[in-house]
């Protein structure tokens, strides 16, 4: 996790209003991100994952209510930019984005080229198309597609290669920052492992910083520095690598790693019994506490972040 941050999220809350209310997506979330490491943040569907991205990168829909803290990119606060500032220097230029579903994200009509070249003629980054279409080329070299797709429309490529196109347009800007939600989640396992591989051609050529949202453990554990675990909305664990999936902390980290299954040792494959909390109206005291196996007396009040001394944190009593 590293001394020298260079992203630091601080008590970072997203809530959005709904028919029946407000609910309550990211709530006080803080980490901070070193240069050149992959933060990998893992959890189930539903826990928030997505709008804590959407909250650093402020991509938010029309019904947010509620959107509070710091987001602190190179020692100054983003935040505080208005929506135009952010859009004209930190979005693209700073920090980029892979979404999750890559032909989402791509014009259908669109040739392949322009679409990867535009990043740079929008930010005044090339002098001229032809500059700029050099740059697309550069980044495609990069992440492994056949310069003679640049030519093609997004429909006439397969998904493995639509997802590069995504990666392609998310690094032709040289960010500082590259985040991906579930990049290998539409795919099969073929194509996953040569989208992984790609990242982690990527990582070792540029050094990127990378945040990973993922809810599969074993892709997590091929690029991740660090792990962040969330649950119902809060980051209940953040541990670099190594020991996490050596010996994770939270019970709820716990459960996780023990439903993946091993190619070196058999093991009884667990699961989570239940299902997570509403973000509408979250449980007072541990989120987790219906579905934990250790769950105690004091489980029933909202337990605190505890700094293990090494650099690892969890939110959970049993630590205390």
């Amino acid at each position: 996790m590293g001394d020298q941050q260079f992203l630091q999220i601080n008590n970072l809350k997203l809530t959005f209003r709904v028919n029946v209310g407000e609910v309550l997506a990211v709530d006080g979330v803080s980490f901070g991100l070193a240069k050149g490491r992959t933060l990998v943040i893992i959890g189930e569907s539903g826990c928030g994952k997505s709008s804590l991205i959407r909250g650093i990168l402020r991509l938010l829909p029309n019904n947010v209510h509620t959107y509070s803290g710091n987001v602190m990119l190179d020692g100054v606060d983003v935040m505080k930019y208005t929506d135009e500032r952010f859009r004209q220097e930190v979005r693209w230029l700073q920090m980029s984005f892979v979404p999750q579903a890559a032909m989402n994200a791509l014009n259908p009509v669109i040739r392949i080229e322009d679409q990867v070249a535009e990043p740079l003629l929008l930010h005044k980054l090339a002098k001229s198309k032809q500059e700029a279409l050099e740059g697309a080329r550069e980044v495609f070299r990069l992440v492994g597609v056949p310069l003679d797709f640049l030519a093609r429309y997004p429909f006439e490529l397969s998904g493995g290669m639509r997802q590069r196109v995504a990666i392609a347009t998310a690094l032709v800007t040289s960010p500082s920052l590259v985040v991906l939600d579930e990049p290998t989640s539409a795919l099969d396992v073929l194509t996953q492992a040569s989208v992984m591989n790609v990242l982690k051609k990527i990582k070792q050529e540029l050094d990127s910083t990378f945040i990973l949202i993922t809810h599969d453990i074993a892709i997590s554990s091929e690029l991740a520095d660090d792990v962040g675990v969330m649950y119902a909305g809060q980051l209940v664990e953040l541990s670099d690598a190594n020991r996490f999936y050596s010996s994770p902390l939270h019970p709820y980290s716990q459960k996780l790693m023990a439903s993946v299954p091993t190619l070196r040792q058999k093991k009884e494959l667990e699961f989570i019994p239940g299902q997570p909390p509403s973000l509408y109206k979250p449980p007072t005291g541990c989120r987790f506490a219906k579905r934990c196996s250790k769950v105690f007396g004091k489980c029933s009040k909202e337990p605190p972040e505890i700094n293990m001394g090494d650099g690892r944190r969890v939110k959970c009593w049993l630590y205390e």
